[in-house]
């Protein structure tokens, strides 16, 4: 039930808060009410009395650039290790195929081919294992420049310079099913060819061309009117992704025990829909796995002043 409710979220619906709560959990939570105000904000003080961490950022990025270079320098010095870009390459001889493009080339063209099938497969293992929509954090070039494009846009929303005029996100569901109808009635994968993370994959390998004029139309528009909306609204391998995301043994956690639900952690996500259990009364558990939306980023866990986030391997105790 959780799952299809995580999945329901993913695909556009509003957040719902439980109607029931485990025992433990309304326990908790009769325990935070007998906390008032004044000792409510001495705790939030205290626990942001430590410096903000970047930990996790840090790491995702280092992670994020290493994995393109592998490509860009690859090409650059003819080493033929690793071939192709991030949409379809090969690797060891092992074929690698982004689930999203192969079911474009599979719609447009009305056949399935070996190499695709075998380059799906071992996508879809490893980014199942990965957590899914962690391609989309840790490995996508544009979502490094959509970050830095957000932390631009906030700046000048600070100074009341710009204004976000936010989607709804049912939409991306419906491109989704728009670009699968384009791809299967043309005969030509239409959203590849306009796909940020291919073209910008494939611009840091071979050099950028014209279609580089469209990402950067795109990041101008991101800035200026709508924060991270290809990521947020439109962009169909997300929700390839996050299907796989929902199975996926890798997650971020939740615990309620030492939560101020002062929502740290959902002003820096991507997706804060999928934080809603952190706010009060939004956890039916007093420990809750983060949805299939997830890009298990790490923002939100550096974010936290008191370690209430945390990346977990399903079926192992242990937190990372």
């Amino acid at each position: 039930m959780k799952l299809l409710s995580s999945l329901k979220v993913m695909l556009g619906a509003a957040p719902e808060r439980p109607t029931g709560y485990t025992p433990e959990a309304q326990a908790m939570m009769d325990a935070k009410r007998l906390v008032k105000g004044p000792e409510k904000a001495r705790q939030i003080k205290a626990a942001h009395a430590e410096k903000h961490s970047h930990k996790w950022r840090n790491i995702r990025w280092a992670t994020l650039i290493m994995v393109n270079m592998i490509f860009v320098l690859s090409f650059r010095f003819d080493v033929q290790l690793v071939e192709g870009a991030l949409t379809a390459s090969r690797v060891i001889g092992f074929h690698f195929a982004d689930l999203n493009s192969a079911i474009q080339v599979m719609l447009a063209y009305k056949v399935i081919l070996i190499n695709l099938v075998i380059g799906t497969g071992t996508v879809l293992f490893m980014w199942w294992l990965l957590g899914g929509r962690t391609f989309c954090s840790w490995t996508c070039p544009y979502h490094l420049l959509a970050e830095i494009a957000e932390k631009i846009h906030l700046a000048l929303a600070k100074r009341k310079m710009v204004v976000d005029y936010p989607l709804h996100r049912g939409s991306r569901t419906v491109l989704y099913v728009v670009f699968a109808v384009l791809a299967f009635v043309s005969g030509y994968t239409v959203f590849e060819s306009i796909s940020p993370t291919g073209i910008v994959s494939r611009a840091l390998i071979y050099g950028p061309g014209l279609a580089m004029v469209w990402v950067l139309g795109l990041l101008a528009y991101e800035i200026i009117f709508i924060r991270r909306m290809w990521c947020r609204y439109i962009c169909p391998i997300g929700l390839t992704y996050g299907f796989v995301g929902a199975v996926s043994p890798l997650r971020v956690s939740y615990s309620m025990e030492n939560c101020l639900h002062e929502g740290d952690c959902r002003k820096v996500c991507l997706v804060p829909h999928v934080l809603e259990c952190t706010k009060k009364t939004y956890a039916d558990d007093v420990k809750v796995a983060i949805g299939a939306d997830c890009t298990r980023c790490g923002l939100c866990i550096d974010a936290c002043p008191t370690g209430s986030l945390k990346y977990e391997v399903k079926g192992l105790n242990k937190l990372l």
